[in-house]
């Protein structure tokens, strides 16, 4: 049986995509030409791949099990067609998808873009949220780098250590714990807002306070870190977060911030991809890019020198 490979790179486009007209746009084709290989892989497969609902298109429950590892396939055949290459960034067209805490997203994101943009200005860059619950898409190729505060466990997932972030406290002006000394017992009292993707109420902090006999009163978990900062800002809610990745967001908004009144462990932050991109160099010059943007969060502020004056003042 005679197969022409290149239904494969089609199928992954129109899986991607989820339209023939949207594959087309990617592979540079008619969609004429995208709706014949459609044919041809319907008729390879046996299966309709995409089905219409309405005015859009979904895939069948076969192509949703085949995606993972045809995007696969395709990326490891432009890796062994591509080893020897040059990497030529002014040419090169292809999207990666980043998935970074959404802190680290709004502090970091525009210049990632813009630095990718200057470079490579046919590279998209897709930046989702962060899900609610842990999968395995990092695995699947379906996301190229991924943010953390923990080294990964699973052997083919590679990290890189990119800064430690201490703990500050967040809260409005004119609140009742930016007077006097912020001491364990002031802090515990006050009322809190944790930070969490899936609502918990609980955080490390928690854990640390009950070991010194303190119990802190949360009252509600936000999803984002946009949203907790913008609640403390409105209420009396304090709110205990990363210093380097929400400096700016703190600052635009005029919130007040206070040391942490007890020691805590830095935070780490790690990029993380698949092992399958360690000798791609698009993914190379991606994650080395994202590196040096992130890194300049946890730069020494830069200080204007005031110029030497002499004896007499002059």
């Amino acid at each position: 049986m005679q197969l022409d490979l290149n239904l494969l790179t089609a199928l992954d486009a129109l899986l991607e995509e989820g339209s023939v007209a949207g594959a087309a746009d990617r592979l540079h084709v008619t969609a004429p030409a995208m709706s014949r290989s459609l044919g041809r892989i319907r008729k390879a497969t046996g299966d309709q791949i995409l089905v219409r609902t309405g005015r859009t298109m979904v895939p069948t429950t076969r192509a949703l099990a085949m995606r993972a590892q045809v995007h696969a396939l395709v990326q490891q055949a432009h890796q062994l067609l591509s080893a020897q290459q040059e990497l030529d960034l002014a040419a090169l067209e292809r999207v990666f998808t980043v998935r970074w805490h959404d802190a680290l997203t709004a502090a970091c994101g525009t210049a990632l873009i813009t630095a990718v943009h200057r470079q490579a200005p046919g590279v998209q860059l897709r930046l989702p949220a962060e899900p609610g619950t842990d999968d395995a898409e990092l695995r699947r190729g379906e996301v190229d780098l991924e943010s953390s505060s923990s080294a990964p466990t699973l052997p083919d997932i590679r990290h890189r250590l990119v800064g430690r972030d201490r703990l500050v406290v967040a809260v409005r002006p004119g609140h009742p714990l930016t007077e006097g000394p912020l001491s364990p017992e002031r802090y515990a009292a006050a009322e809190h807002l944790t930070v969490s993707r899936r609502g918990s109420l609980r955080d490390p902090i928690d854990d640390a306070l009950t070991t010194r006999g303190n119990e802190r009163r949360v009252v509600a978990a936000g999803p984002t870190t946009a949203f907790a900062l913008q609640l403390a800002l409105g209420t009396d809610l304090v709110v205990t977060l990363p210093d380097a990745v929400t400096r700016t967001a703190r600052e635009q908004l005029g919130l007040v911030t206070l040391p942490l009144p007890f020691l805590l462990p830095d935070v780490p932050l790690y990029l993380l991809w698949h092992q399958r991109y360690d000798e791609d160099r698009a993914h190379t010059w991606l994650r080395d890019l994202a590196t040096e943007t992130v890194q300049a969060l946890f730069a020494p502020p830069i200080t204007t020198q005031q110029p030497l004056t002499n004896q007499t003042g002059q």
